[in-house]
């Protein structure tokens, strides 16, 4: 994971912060490159550093047993990956694997800690990301059990575009079948109607959003619950 001078967009956690508790944060992280399948984080560990992404994006996986797992949320330049450090916690039990390659800012956890306790703003901010994040993992586990394979891939296609902020991003069957939770033939079916419905375009693993509104009509409610409780609580930030 090699470093970078500076990052080359903006996460706007940080950025909302008043300017004073902003430049603190900035010159306490180092700007890092995440690549592309990278696993920041594994269960049961103690949680060593904390990652403000500024133009990459993280899945968060929660086990199930010893072969199955599910993706339950999506970390991008709106938020950060460490929350349980914020609620005093050095463990999480999610595992944070890199799903969009790019730029991150990291920052150790001791100094995250610090800068924590120093700053209320900062507090403040965490607050309200962790309700908001809080409130996405309650919406995937709602939508895993009663919404079809169809509308949650579509779905996971608008979150993670918003965070790609491309049309086009690297996914693979396989990869799609692990992050839902079903079998791959089943993602196969679903992502077969969405193509001949001309809302996206699947070419060697290569995903193309073509008709983003009709994309909105073919998810589940789950994307709208999700963007309107970023929205009413920490405002705009992955608008596209």
């Amino acid at each position: 994971m090699p470093a970078m001078r500076r990052a080359l967009a903006c996460n706007h956690l940080l950025q909302a912060l008043p300017s004073r508790d902003r430049r603190r944060m900035q010159d306490g992280c180092e700007s890092v490159l995440l690549g592309y399948g990278e696993v920041v984080y594994v269960p049961g560990h103690p949680i060593e550093q904390v990652h403000f992404p500024t133009a990459s994006f993280i899945s968060l996986i929660m086990p199930v047993d010893d072969a199955a797992c599910i993706e339950v949320g999506m970390v991008g330049r709106e938020g950060m990956f460490g929350i349980p450090l914020a609620l005093g916690v050095d463990v999480s039990p999610v595992r944070a694997v890199v799903q969009g390659a790019g730029p991150a800012l990291r920052m150790e956890a001791a100094r995250f800690r610090s800068e924590l306790a120093r700053s209320q703003p900062l507090r403040h901010a965490m607050g309200r990301y962790t309700f908001v994040h809080l409130n996405q993992l309650a919406q995937a586990a709602a939508c895993t059990r009663f919404h079809v394979v169809e509308a949650r891939l579509a779905r996971w296609l608008l979150m993670t575009q918003d965070r790609a902020q491309e049309d086009t991003f690297h996914v693979t069957h396989e990869f799609l079948a692990f992050m839902l939770g079903v079998r791959r033939v089943g993602v196969t079916k679903a992502a077969s109607a969405l193509q001949r419905r001309g809302l996206i375009g699947y070419s060697r693993g290569d995903v193309t959003v073509l008709d983003r509104r009709g994309l909105k009509v073919a998810s589940c409610s789950c994307y709208k619950a999700d963007r309107d409780a970023h929205d009413r609580v920490l405002g705009p930030a992955v608008a596209r």
